[in-house]
């Protein structure tokens, strides 16, 4: 049975991706529109167990988070996420979002970036965290680590010692050594007792891939 709540998502999950679809070309493909659908995907599966978490915010800060998008190495990276608070605030005022909720948005969406370090208050903001931060595990965030080491110019792995093992570690130039810097923390940091469960069953995938790749990269 289609409720009149989610009615109103469907609407506004349509009206949110015509407004990003509206905004200049965002050539990071690791943070393009099917990006926003898994956080969104994520997100509603964490819901069912927090029935009193607004969907609405939920829904508009999955989508616009990523609003101001800015390199890892951008020297203004940890202030991205409170540009995209300020940028979808602007536009959902001006498109007849329920102004009530406007705030709460900007919240959730300025909590969600690891660089701010800004703790999430709300139920809401928790939940956009973790269903963010879920798009870095298992196969897809597999897949834009390696796709974003790419772009800034790293390395796979180091060479001779991909785990890291008595070296330091460093993901600025060894694409593998990102998830021990910082994917396997990641279940450790989720807010929510579902979103913590989904992260270590995609980690767990995620560290298989690595002892393959790690028997496949010292064969010699």
């Amino acid at each position: 049975m289609t409720t009149h709540n989610d009615v109103a998502l469907q609407y506004w999950q349509q009206q949110l991706i015509a407004l990003l679809q509206q905004q200049a070309p965002d050539e990071d493909g690791a943070h393009d529109l099917t990006h926003f659908h898994r956080v969104w995907a994520a997100a509603r599966r964490i819901m069912q167990q927090h029935a009193q978490a607004d969907a609405l915010v939920v829904l508009a800060a999955c989508y616009l988070h990523d609003l101001v998008n800015l390199p890892k190495n951008h020297p203004q990276r940890e202030q991205a996420s409170r540009m995209a608070a300020a940028k979808a605030s602007q536009l959902l005022a001006e498109n007849g979002f329920p102004a009530d909720r406007i705030a709460a948005v900007a919240h959730a969406i300025e909590a969600h970036s690891f660089s701010a370090n800004i703790t999430p208050h709300s139920i809401e903001a928790k939940i956009v965290q973790d269903a963010d931060r879920m798009d870095a595990l298992g196969s897809i965030g597999l897949a834009r680590m390696f796709y974003t080491s790419g772009r800034m110019g790293r390395q796979l792995a180091h060479p001779d010692n991909p785990l890291g093992e008595g070296r330091a570690l460093d993901d600025r130039e060894f694409a593998l050594d990102h998830i021990d810097v910082k994917l396997a923390k990641l279940p450790g940091m989720m807010h929510t007792a579902a979103g913590k469960a989904m992260a270590e069953e995609r980690l767990a995938r995620l560290l298989s891939f690595r002892q393959q790749f790690v028997e496949e990269w010292l064969a010699r």
